[in-house]
């Protein structure tokens, strides 16, 4: 009954698209003008090759092969070497690289820009490697820091794509789907930048992680683990652990920050069987400096970040400068993982924590009356960590605001996340309204292939949207039957005092628009078109127009935070 009332439900939202003409421009927005490969000339542009980069992206089939070789590691790491040496390049040239490579079920990305910050304060030219993007695909491929510049990217994606699209057809051979791809293209472009050493983000697991086709990294770092990405690498954190620990190699020293007790046995166990001599990080307070430390990622849970890069970034020092004496130094051992020394941090060390950034991670970001806090939190876990920061962080806002605040949570997950689930930890946080869309950028717009994603239809999306909604009103009690607010529905529903209004838009510019009711000038720019807006959603929204301050909390979803960065902040898509 749920099931069918879901679906008549959707029917009438998908005729009200289609009378309203935004199917038809939602999917000019979400797919590129065209899926073919571009042919390659001297002069292409950026764009052609992210649109030909966006035909390697994996369809339902293509996941479910991946699925299938993950249960054969020989399988699934043979066919990346196959495509790597299809580029010219062998796996031993990768030990040139002088990798740290770092896994993690949360916090593995902040942990790589904790460390490779601290390391480019030593002078050493770095490459850094990670995913997803926020805005723009290159974001994933840094050198120094920066994303690697359109001109060489395209540069050297037309050199990578050229050699595995030459010799594809001899022997059955393919291209490799998106990531595997952009993991290669990550190799070829550091080693022909000549980085000192390169940061690798494990994409999904370890063990089978196109990442792990690496033989010897310099050092090895688990961050938080958690429960995510269930059908790949298993339904309990042990099974997790296991494919994280992976990583492992014999004789690489390996951290690991602090971990539940079943998974830090796992971790032990695969450390024993492969060799690798792991280690658990300090407490960070336990570290000595010569200052407070102050750390540039806001946050509670990048404490323990932050101790996991000094150990990798001290542990990588060491074997540069002290080839012999590689290894970290114990205090004492513990019953599963012995303890890593709590060092002197150096200035360099402390500089690099405190000028750290990470965008959309615990991010915040104040544009006049409008404060909007990022936060791509998408597991259990990470939303805990998110409703913490947030709590911390809007109250102090809203101390210095000098009168009444509406906070505002802007929500999307995608995949195969417990949607219901961290909606419910976000219930204590008191939002006067929740708003959900799908991470599409604009209804409205011209080809953005950097965001495109061809996995999923906007009709699966819109559908997650409304069942966020539908969990949301029951976790805040309100009454079943109700029609929803926004803009495919036609009556608002009556809510009791002090429960948050629920409103769905069909992309992430229609729904900041309608929260800041002009109130931000960037999202007031007349070059961004607007979905109008029927006179009472415009009324209901009268409490944003008449409050001292709006507070956004956007959170469920990276490529969520992506697109709101997108439009807040232009210059991230030059």
């Amino acid at each position: 009954m749920v099931r069918f009332s879901r679906v008549r439900e959707w029917s009438s939202v998908f005729a009200l698209f289609k009378h309203k003409g935004w199917a038809s421009k939602l999917t000019l927005s979400f797919n590129c003008s065209s899926t073919k490969a571009a042919p390659r000339f001297p002069k292409m542009e950026y764009q052609d090759a992210v649109c030909t980069l966006n035909t390697l992206q994996t369809n339902s089939s293509a996941l479910e092969q991946v699925r299938r070789e993950r249960g054969n590691p020989q399988l699934q790491l043979q066919a990346m070497r196959g495509f790597l040496e299809r580029t010219g390049l062998e796996v031993e040239d990768l030990d040139r690289l002088n990798i740290i490579h770092v896994t993690g079920t949360k916090g593995k990305g902040s942990t790589c820009a904790f460390t490779e910050k601290i390391l480019r304060g030593y002078g050493f030219r770095t490459g850094f490697y990670s995913s997803p993007h926020l805005v723009q695909v290159r974001e994933r491929i840094r050198i120094n820091g920066q994303p690697i510049s359109k001109e060489l990217f395209t540069k050297y994606f037309w050199q990578v794509y050229g050699r595995l699209d030459e010799t594809k057809d001899g022997n059955g051979q393919t291209m490799p789907a998106y990531f595997r791809f952009l993991t290669i293209l990550a190799f070829h472009i550091f080693l022909q930048e000549k980085v000192d050493l390169a940061l690798l983000e494990v994409g999904i697991g370890g063990a089978y992680d196109c990442t792990n086709i690496i033989r010897r990294p310099w050092v090895c770092g688990i961050s938080s683990l958690g429960i995510d990405h269930t059908q790949i690498l298993g339904d309990t954190i042990e099974k997790i652990a296991w494919q994280k620990g992976g990583i492992f190699k014999p004789g690489v020293p390996a951290l690991t920050v602090k971990q539940p007790e079943g998974p830090m046995t796992v971790l032990k166990e695969r450390a024993v069987e492969t060799g690798c001599p792991l280690w658990m990080c300090p407490e960070l307070n336990e570290y000595r400096a010569e200052a407070t430390l102050r750390l540039g990622l806001a946050g509670q849970h990048q404490c323990s970040n932050a101790s996991l890069a000094l150990q990798l970034s001290h542990t990588w020092l060491q074997r540069r400068y002290l080839p012999e004496d590689n290894l970290p130094s114990l205090t004492r051992e513990t019953t599963t993982v012995p303890l890593a020394s709590a060092f002197q941090i150096s200035p360099i060390m402390a500089k690099g924590l405190a000028d750290t950034e990470w965008p959309g991670r615990t991010q915040t970001l104040e544009h006049g009356p409008v404060t909007y806090f990022l936060d791509g939190a998408h597991t259990m876990r990470s939303m805990q960590a998110c409703v913490h920061w947030f709590s911390n962080a809007a109250a102090q806002h809203e101390k210095r605001a000098g009168g009444p605040v509406v906070r505002v949570l802007l929500f999307n997950a995608t995949g195969e996340r417990d949607c219901a689930a961290m909606l419910k930890l976000l219930v204590p946080c008191h939002f006067d309204f929740a708003v959900f869309c799908p991470n599409i950028t604009e209804a409205i717009a011209s080809c953005n292939a950097d965001q495109q994603n061809f996995n999923v239809s906007v009709e699966n999306m819109l559908t997650r949207c409304l069942d966020n909604q539908q969990s949301w009103r029951m976790h805040t009690g309100q009454e079943e039957g109700l029609n929803a607010a926004g803009l495919i529905h036609d009556h608002l529903p009556l809510m009791a005092k002090h429960k948050s209004d629920t409103l769905v838009f069909p992309c992430i510019l229609s729904a900041l628009q309608w929260i800041c009711q002009g109130r931000d000038s960037v999202l007031a720019d007349p070059a961004k078109i607007a979905i109008p807006v029927k006179d009472s959603i415009t009324a209901k929204a009268s409490p944003l127009r008449e409050a001292t301050g709006i507070h956004i909390l956007v959170t469920g979803s990276l490529h969520l935070v992506g697109g709101v960065l997108k439009h807040l902040d232009p210059s991230v898509a030059l």
